[in-house]
């Protein structure tokens, strides 16, 4: 997939997710706990990210509450939904006011009858809606190294095991206290915009899913793509 962002952008769209997600301790707690847990490409997905963003826009001065925090992972060699399961109670006893939802990613793929997935960034990549492909994680001393050259090299040797150099290269590459997957970019996130994923677009899903989840509403400056 082609970078969507150019390089002057990087810094900056990253620079300002920094700001927001560490102004947020229950944000900052739930990815603290995660850590704790070491989860092979572990991350916080979808809302997490998104609804901070939206926020952020809205010059909201308390977080939207959150329905439930997203845990994603890949883990190819044990794709059992009781590790998922596991994971969550383990998350419970480290947070139990927070709602834990984990899957691993490396199975999701036959929800939709593709192909196995690669790894995290590529699964989230079929998400409904473009500024919902977005994932964070507290950066870690493997992360922060991550360059185009090393996915590219984890691709060519058919790695899909939880390095954390299995990634594609539209990862923003950190040197800061975050990684970030955003497979479509954040610029329509900060546009404050609602997209249809144009890799796997699912019009009545899409539309359900505005509808049931209130976004313009809870976030009134929002706009649907057309």
């Amino acid at each position: 997939m082609q970078d969507p962002l150019r390089n002057v952008e990087r810094p900056k769209l990253y620079q300002c997710v920094c700001d927001i997600i560490q102004a947020d301790s229950q944000r900052m707690s739930c990815l603290h706990a995660l850590k704790q847990l070491a989860l092979p490409q572990g991350y916080l997905g979808a809302g997490f990210l998104r609804n901070a963003i939206w926020d952020f826009l809205h010059q909201k001065s308390t977080p939207t509450p959150l329905n439930d925090v997203d845990v994603i992972y890949f883990d190819a060699d044990n794709t059992q939904r009781a590790k998922d399961t596991f994971y969550e109670m383990q998350l419970n006893e480290l947070l139990p006011q927070v709602k834990w939802q984990v899957k691993n990613q490396a199975r999701m793929h036959v929800l939709h009858g593709h192909t196995p997935y690669k790894h995290c960034e590529e699964a989230i990549s079929y998400w409904i809606e473009k500024e919902t492909c977005v994932a964070i994680a507290l950066s870690t001393a493997e992360s922060v190294a991550l360059s185009s050259s090393t996915s590219a090299s984890s691709s060519a040797n058919g790695s899909s095991s939880g390095s954390a150099s299995a990634r594609l290269s539209s990862s923003f590459e950190t040197a800061g206290p975050f990684e970030i997957l955003a497979p479509f970019g954040l610029q329509g996130n900060f546009a404050g915009t609602i997209s249809i994923n144009p890799k796997f677009p699912r019009p009545d899903v899409f539309n359900e899913r505005i509808q049931k989840k209130r976004w313009c509403e809870i976030w009134p400056t929002l706009t649907v793509a057309s």
